[in-house]
């Protein structure tokens, strides 16, 4: 069965009251500053001033054709999560058993400003245990979110990590800009140790984003976002993967922006954004874990705010990838059901909630999280 063509989903958002933030009823502020990130370049768009980690907002989605309406969520602002078009209106369900049709058969609830206040977020990644980490890049920080808590420093320095992920032990995996190379640690311990970090003797440009395969297979991006022109020793913008005994081998060097990187549930495809060419490519997966390939999967210019970025893969294998307006969510087919709209530009996205059906977004100084009927894959 086809499914439906793509539309706007906006979440109509209402300006209320002053541009603070609000803090939550529990746990104490927290300052989202600290240790300077010296010589680190964000990926896109401009930073705010530190503040609290914060709030928790929501607010009603509904549908639209062609707008998509931005502002600030009112505080303390909650209405009911249904889905509206020009003729009927339907209940939000607890789940969905088919492949979504249209991006009313994904969005379940309202999003929710869950925390503000930071410099520039990225690498949401759902832990097991039932909390959310995330990067502030500049400040050098990843932070912990848990539900009913404040978001809280968890990880500092960081080495200005981005993308986060889980090895196949539990141990945090981190691209990190600062440090150029892709870390591993045990969580609760502060020291990390470095998988890679040079590429045929020459310094990696600034890891960026990861996918772990269930073999233990790394893969992961290195644009040069987080490093200044004259300290790039590489010729080149990669996406590299560290096979299961540590081995690290290119898989392809014709990228302008390697950037979000994911795999498709059955882990034969690896999806990887090249953000200034506006389009997710697509590799095939070999049973050793290599990847070959590589032609362009989607193309998704938009003249919204944002280009293609991180990214998550539901059970169906639908691509939900920061971009133009929002999260862009694409078949497997590679044909466009919509976009979340989100007010600020998105830099991330992943699964998670202990049901696995909420994607949590990294927008820039905020995290949002919205849930949805289809579940992380």
């Amino acid at each position: 069965m086809k499914r439906a063509s793509s539309c706007m989903f906006s979440l109509a958002l209402a300006c209320g009251g002053g541009g603070g933030s609000t803090t939550a009823d529990t746990g104490t502020t927290t300052d989202a500053t600290s240790t300077d990130a010296t010589g680190t370049t964000t990926e896109t768009g401009t930073t705010s001033e530190t503040g609290t980690a914060d709030t928790s907002t929501s607010t009603a989605p509904t549908t639209t054709s062609d707008t998509t309406t931005t502002g600030t969520p009112p505080t303390g602002t909650s209405t009911d999560a249904t889905t509206t078009d020009a003729t009927t209106t339907t209940s939000t369900t607890t789940g969905a058993v088919d492949p979504p049709m249209s991006l009313e058969d994904v969005v379940d609830g309202e999003l929710e400003l869950i925390a503000d206040g930071h410099m520039f977020t990225e690498g949401p990644i759902w832990s097991p245990e039932g909390y959310l980490l995330y990067s502030d890049i500049p400040a050098n920080t990843i932070f912990r979110w848990a539900e009913g808590e404040q978001a809280s420093p968890f990880i500092n320095p960081s080495g200005n990590s981005n993308g986060l992920a889980f090895d196949l032990e539990g141990r945090l995996l981190a691209a990190e800009h600062g440090g150029r190379r892709v870390s591993r640690r045990v969580i609760g311990e502060q020291d990390a140790e470095t998988l890679v970090g040079e590429f045929e003797g020459q310094s990696l440009n600034s890891p960026n984003d990861l996918a772990v395969r269930s073999d233990g297979t790394i893969y992961f991006t290195d644009p040069p976002y987080g490093i200044q022109p004259n300290q790039q020793e590489l010729d080149f913008q990669g996406v590299f993967r560290i096979d299961p005994q540590g081995q690290l081998s290119l898989v392809a060097d014709d990228f302008d922006r390697p950037n979000g990187i994911a795999l498709s549930p059955d882990e034969s495809l690896l999806y990887v954004a090249d953000t200034n060419a506006e389009h997710v490519r697509v590799f095939d997966v070999q049973p050793d874990g290599d990847a070959v390939g590589g032609q362009v999967f989607v193309d998704l210019q938009s003249d919204q705010p944002g280009n293609p970025d991180g990214m998550a893969v539901d059970s169906f294998g639908d691509l939900f990838v920061s971009g133009g307006g929002g999260v862009r969510v694409v078949t497997p087919a590679g044909e466009l059901l919509g976009t979340i709209a989100v007010p600020e530009q998105v830099t991330n996205c992943k699964f998670g909630d202990p049901d696995g059906k909420a994607l949590f977004i990294t927008a820039q100084a905020r995290v949002y999280r919205i849930r949805l009927k289809v579940e992380g894959a």
